[in-house]
Order: C-alpha cells, then structure tokens, then sequence
C-alpha cells in the first residue's frame, strides 16, 4: 500500500472521479425542464455503457494491460464532457453521457482490480478502505460543490472544470508500474479457473446503489430552492461512505469481518432512506442531512466488504472479473436508481419513490445474511 504505484493509482483515481462526481448531480439539472424521468435517463445513460463496458474490462486488460486501459478511460471520460454546454436538449446530452460511460466502465474495474494486484492479500481490507478514500474524496468535495458552483460560474465552467480533471490524471501514467494481468484461457476467462462471484454482496451493493443513485440524481429537484441544504446532504452522503468503507476495512483485515458487515450496511441504507421519506413530508430540514449521511455510511460498509468478499471468493485468477462483477453492480443500481426511481416520482412523487427503495432494501436484507 506504500509503494509508488498504488500511490498513483490512487491518484489516477481522484482526478478521474473528480470528473465523474462533479457532473452526476449538475447533468440532471441541466435537463431538468424536460421532466423528471428525462433528468434520471441522463444518469441511466451513463451507467448504462459503463456497465456494457465494464462486461469487457477484463478481456482488454488481458491484451493491451491495465496502464492503457486507465489511460483511455481517463481519455473518454474527459475529453467529451465540455461538449455538454454546446446544447441542453436530451438527446446531445445523452450521447455525450454515454460516451463518457465507456470512459468510467474502463477507469472503475481497472481502479479496483489493481486494489488486488499491488496489495498483498492480508492488506486487501484496508488497501480497499484507502481506494474508497480516492474514490469518496472527489464525491465528499464535487458533489455538493457542482450544485453549488453552477450558482456562480454557471454551467459551462462546470462542464469545463469536469473534464479536464481526468485528463490531469493521464500525468500519472508514464511513472505507474503494474503487474502484468493474469492470462486470459482459450475461453476467454481470465485464468485457469472459472472463479463464481457469490452472490450476498452482489445482492448487497445493487440494492445499496439504487438507494443512493436516486437520492444522488433526485435530491437537487426533490428539495428545490435550497441549495445550501442541497449541498450538505450530498456532502454527508460522502462522508458517511468513506466512514462506512474506512470502518469496514479496518474490521475485515484486523477482525476477520469479512462478508459479515453486508446485512448491517443494507439495513442502515434502509433506515436512511425511510428518514429521508420523513423529511420530505416536512419542510426541509436537518432530517434530509441525517437520512443523507445514514445512506452514506451504510452503502460504505457494504462496498468495502462485497469488494474484498468477491477478491477472496475469486482469488487472484479472478480479481478482474471480481473487479468488473462488483463495479457492475454499483453502476447497474446507480441507473437503476435514476431511470427507476425517477418513474416512481414522476407520477407518485419523491416521497413514493425514496419510500419504495427502503422497502425494496429491507427486502433483500435477508438475502445478504443467508447467502454469505
């Protein structure tokens, strides 16, 4: 975890998520007067290459490596992104949307895959916890702040400020030194073996990522007219993840908690959501912040322990396609969360919406217990 490459992963990281966490509330908004559903198919389109794309990580790492791999997911996940001031109708948007998908769906597997390869097992935990940092530090910052900043320096310099911080993250390319991916089989699988992801944190982080890809994409447009309040639900929303993922590692690693943290994690994202259906039958308050933060920390828990679950389920013949299986899930829940959620509240309102994924959630908390 000291070395030079992972230090400059976890750089790559930050810069590339800068970009990504800058633009997923401010897109919605940019769109907003087509109607809610049209605001979360920005998000849905997102996530939708992006998961397309990361079905095909593993298969490119394994031919051309995970350094230009990174490198053009920094590219295409920069480099369209000021081309969204041009026009605000839908369907420029979404094409721009979907390009800078591909650029994510590269960048998220390669990211957490290398968490594996330049981490000695026994570090997994806390190797993860710190690329959690990389990952929530952008989202802590430019979430709230991309609302915040469109106020002052409109909606061009945010398209702007987006996509050149993926491009800075190229700079760290030439010195990053990483192993050379597993071999892929005749068959395509990466290795010799055909490693089974299990299926609790798989389970675990969609549900996770559902609740939080529709307060992310929604929250801005379900509390209108108070963007300071805005703002610190979305900063609390990062922070209790890199609470909840920092926590986690250190419990796996140091307590052998592996796998056991998912059932609390769903239940607290459950919890969360229910508060937030609490403040939205009220005017807005501290009660938005606090339903924010709890969604936060539970969604943590639950990502840093279904990544290391499915590094171990796997072993090192299997991280890529660990890598890829947990990054779609999180991406998966984060469109569903936008284009679903974004149905329930067009008719039925936010309340409806926000309520259903705490049901939804309290649901599949079983789930994750038993199938651990």
């Amino acid at each position: 975890m000291r070395s030079w490459p992972f230090r400059l992963m976890l750089l790559a990281t930050v810069l590339g998520f800068g970009g990504y966490a800058l633009l997923l509330p401010v897109v919605p908004l940019w769109v907003s007067g087509a109607g809610e559903l049209a605001a979360g198919s920005t998000t849905g389109a997102l996530m939708l290459t992006t998961i397309g794309t990361q079905l095909a990580v593993p298969w490119l790492v394994a031919r051309l490596g995970y350094r230009t791999v990174l490198g053009a997911g920094l590219v295409l996940l920069g480099a369209p992104t000021p081309l969204l001031a041009l026009s605000a109708e839908l369907g420029p948007v979404l094409a721009v949307s979907a390009a800078r998908g591909v650029g994510f769906g590269l960048l998220t597997v390669v990211g957490s895959a290398l968490v594996a390869e330049l981490a000695a097992p026994s570090e997994h935990g806390r190797a993860a916890a710190r690329y959690g940092v990389a990952v929530g530090v952008p989202q802590l910052v430019l979430l709230p702040a991309g609302v915040a900043v469109v106020d002052v320096a409109g909606f061009t310099g945010v398209f702007v400020a987006a996509g050149a911080a993926p491009l800075l993250g190229l700079l760290a390319l030439p010195a990053l030194r990483v192993p050379r991916p597993t071999p892929v089989a005749a068959d395509g699988e990466p290795g010799p073996a055909r490693p089974r992801p299990a299926s609790a944190p798989l389970v675990a982080m969609l549900s996770c990522s559902v609740a939080q890809g529709g307060l992310v994409t929604f929250l801005p447009l379900a509390v209108p007219g108070a963007a300071g309040l805005v703002a610190a639900a979305l900063f609390a929303t990062a922070a209790g993840a890199l609470l909840g993922r920092t926590t986690a590692g250190r419990l796996v690693d140091r307590h052998g908690l592996g796998g056991r943290l998912l059932l609390p994690g769903v239940l607290l994202a459950a919890a969360g959501m229910a508060v937030e259906v609490l403040a939205l039958g009220a005017p807005a308050g501290p009660l938005v912040v606090v339903g924010s933060a709890v969604v936060g920390v539970g969604f943590g828990l639950v990502q840093n322990d279904a990544l290391t679950t499915l590094f171990a389920a796997g072993g090192p013949a299997g991280y890529g396609s660990a890598s890829a299986a947990w990054n779609i899930a999180y991406d998966a829940g984060t469109g569903v969360g936008a284009v679903g959620l974004g149905a329930v509240a067009d008719p039925f309102g936010f309340r409806a919406a926000f309520g259903l994924s705490a049901i939804a959630l309290l649901l599949v908390g079983p789930a994750a217990r038993r199938s651990r």
